[in-house]
């Protein structure tokens, strides 16, 4: 029922809502999983979170796949879920050594369509050189929705800043999906790193 509403808006220019929803739903599932399998093993942190989608047949893949891991500056897994973070070592040492902790991982997925009317001219304009204004202005859209979602969430959980964002294009059936991660960072007076230089390893 979705998809068909879903289809129906993807002839108007905008976001196509019930794409959106179910595509920040199924990102969001993902990483429930993930924690939930790092709760398992007793770890209060999953860090160096890769995420890859691969379409197919119709439908959507989400793969995450992290590192669980304990750090004593994070409470232990009783007093909430564990932190999670798409930081590679080298960028959890830097925000450990500003005073700053992981929270969480956050997620957001826009999905627009160009509508029948903005693919036609898009397809016309791009048959010539120089800039598709219909894309370029659907691509600022789509980012500055799915940023302000991730922003959103943030602030909900008492976060002071959003880093290491990272956004994600996809194109299929001639919608477009952007998707925007991060990790959500707060002050935290335990943080430091264990060394007061980089390790060569890391």
């Amino acid at each position: 029922g979705g998809g068909i509403m879903g289809a129906l808006k993807s002839f108007g220019r905008g976001e196509v809502r019930e794409f959106s929803d179910i595509f920040n739903e199924t990102r969001h599932l993902a990483l429930s999983r993930i924690i939930a399998e790092a709760e398992a093993t007793g770890a209060n942190a999953v860090v160096g979170i890769e995420t890859r989608i691969a379409p197919f047949g119709g439908a959507h893949e989400m793969l995450m796949v992290g590192t669980a891991a304990s750090h004593r500056a994070l409470p232990d897994r009783r007093g909430g879920p564990p932190m999670t973070s798409d930081l590679t070592c080298e960028e959890m040492w830097s925000i450990a050594s500003m005073g700053y902790m992981p929270l969480k991982l956050v997620l957001g997925t826009a999905v627009y369509s160009l509508g029948l009317i903005g693919g036609l001219k898009a397809l016309f304009k791009g048959l010539v050189r120089g800039e598709v204004e219909e894309l370029t202005s659907l691509v600022y859209d789509a980012r500055e929705h799915a940023i302000g979602l991730i922003k959103t969430e943030a602030e909900d959980i008492g976060a002071d800043d959003v880093v290491g964002i990272k956004t994600h294009i996809h194109e299929f059936g001639g919608l477009l999906e952007f998707m925007a991660i991060g990790t959500a960072v707060k002050k935290n007076p335990g943080a430091k790193p264990l060394s007061e230089t980089l390790p060569v390893q890391a």
